[in-house]
């Protein structure tokens, strides 16, 4: 078990922490950005100062405010606090701190509140393991997680758990951060006389994204470089031009969040569509080696995998899940050898946008058209009353034909007769094909013999 908080002397013997960890804030009036959850007489802000916390889930994006919420619970609590990270921690250390836990309430008759960091990166079977402590009471738990918790955190443990969403710092909140750093004599950068112009504070701002450790990580790098190029008469300013070059540096990198994040995803979707392997994997590779979520990358290839590759090869949304179980399982940078793996096998698969523009057909029409009932005979029938009405009357049971398929419009009036599908003649949507008009012969076959 990692104790995320613990400040000892190999820390302190390896020189002062970063300034994004110097300045983390120690209590709730510290923390900006967050009003909503945060603001006195707020329901998450009244739990903690009464020291009433029940389980919950903290969701939001890097440098919001997580880990540092989580802190100033530990400060203000007088329960039992342990805190550990997902990316570090096993089954092993999560069954001892159960045992603990237990322990604590039954013997001293104190709870325990479990924070842990990054809780998406545990399993299903480790996220298990806290539900018969949670449900007892012996633990509270504090989840932290930059992933959906809908899709990434047991339903039984969501289900006993209050989300809370952290959301991104805008430019201002980011900009008093900045500033307090600046003014900060103990623990920011005020005892080293560092002077930043306006412009170069919203700069740092805009760019960081409504991540605070970036902007305050941007701000220490452009003080270091400031005081190294001043001259005898002091300190030069952090301004304009010095933050302006810094940032455009670091941009012909990677930013994830600025415009080269998005023209390398469209190069790798385009390569893969384009059937070229080769293109696809260099792409892939220059994302995963920039710092790119590898998440986010196995999402798009999972959206690729139906978009342009469908039913003309049905086992490619398999291999793209498969990818990206496998990134979630084993992590980075393991993990990338299966993104290219399944990058390499949508590239060469048969393509098809079919199902694509067929749910696009058919979400037009939703939209457009009158939202008809659906018709009588296509209903089931488990009433007295409902069979009176007439739902179910007519349908055909389509095992109950020779050929297993009956002259049924199962479509609203309106739209009979609709073509919302249309497969192509490539790969196994030509065998689809083939059984689609199969199918409709010899429902006019049905149809002429009545």
């Amino acid at each position: 078990m990692s104790d995320l908080f613990s400040d000892d002397d190999r820390s302190k013997e390896a020189g002062p922490a970063p300034l994004a960890e110097r300045m983390r804030p120690r209590t709730l009036d510290e923390i900006v950005g967050q009003d909503a959850l945060l603001a006195p007489g707020r329901p998450l802000r009244e739990a903690i100062e009464r020291d009433a916390l029940q389980s919950i889930i903290l969701w939001g994006p890097p440098g919001t405010g997580k880990t540092t919420l989580a802190r100033v619970i530990a400060g203000v609590t007088r329960a039992h606090f342990i805190a550990f990270s997902a990316v570090l921690a096993g089954i092993k250390e999560i069954k001892a701190v159960m045992a603990e836990a237990e322990a604590a309430r039954r013997q001293l008759g104190r709870r325990t509140i479990l924070f842990v960091d990054e809780i998406h990166r545990f399993n299903r079977a480790q996220q298990d393991a806290f539900l018969p402590r949670v449900e007892a009471g012996d633990i509270v738990l504090v989840g932290a997680t930059t992933e959906n918790p809908s899709f990434e955190v047991n339903s039984a443990l969501l289900s006993r758990s209050k989300v809370f969403v952290l959301k991104p710092l805008d430019e201002t909140a980011i900009g008093t951060i900045l500033t307090r750093a600046l003014a900060d004599a103990e623990r920011g950068l005020g005892a080293r006389g560092i002077a930043a112009e306006p412009d170069a504070v919203r700069a740092i701002a805009r760019h960081a994204n409504g991540d605070a450790r970036v902007a305050l990580n941007v701000l220490e790098l452009a003080a270091a470089i400031a005081q190294r190029s001043s001259g005898p008469t002091g300190t030069a300013p952090v301004d304009l031009p010095l933050v302006s070059e810094m940032l455009q540096r670091r941009s012909l990198v990677y930013d994830k969040s600025g415009e080269e994040h998005y023209n390398l995803i469209s190069a790798l979707h385009k390569s893969m569509r384009n059937s070229d392997p080769d293109a696809a994997v260099y792409w892939l590779a220059r994302m995963l080696e920039a710092g790119e979520d590898p998440l986010y990358v196995a999402r798009r290839l999972v959206r690729f995998a139906s978009e342009d590759v469908g039913n003309a090869d049905p086992v490619a949304l398999q291999v793209a899940v498969a990818a990206k179980e496998a990134v979630h399982f084993i992590g980075m940078p393991e993990g990338n050898t299966a993104l290219a793996q399944a990058a390499i096998y949508l590239a060469t698969a048969p393509k098809s946008n079919a199902v694509y523009t067929a749910y696009g057909r058919a979400a037009a029409d939703a939209h457009q058209d009158v939202a008809e009932p659906v018709p009588l005979h296509l209903r089931n029938a488990p009433t007295k009353l409902m069979k009176d009405l007439a739902y179910g009357r007519d349908y055909q049971y389509a095992h109950d034909e020779p050929d297993a398929v009956a002259d049924m419009e199962c479509l609203p009036d309106s739209l009979r007769g609709r073509t919302y599908y249309q497969p192509r003649d490539r790969g196994f949507e030509k065998e689809i094909k083939r059984r689609l008009d199969g199918w409709e012969a010899l429902k006019r076959k049905i149809r002429s013999g009545r």
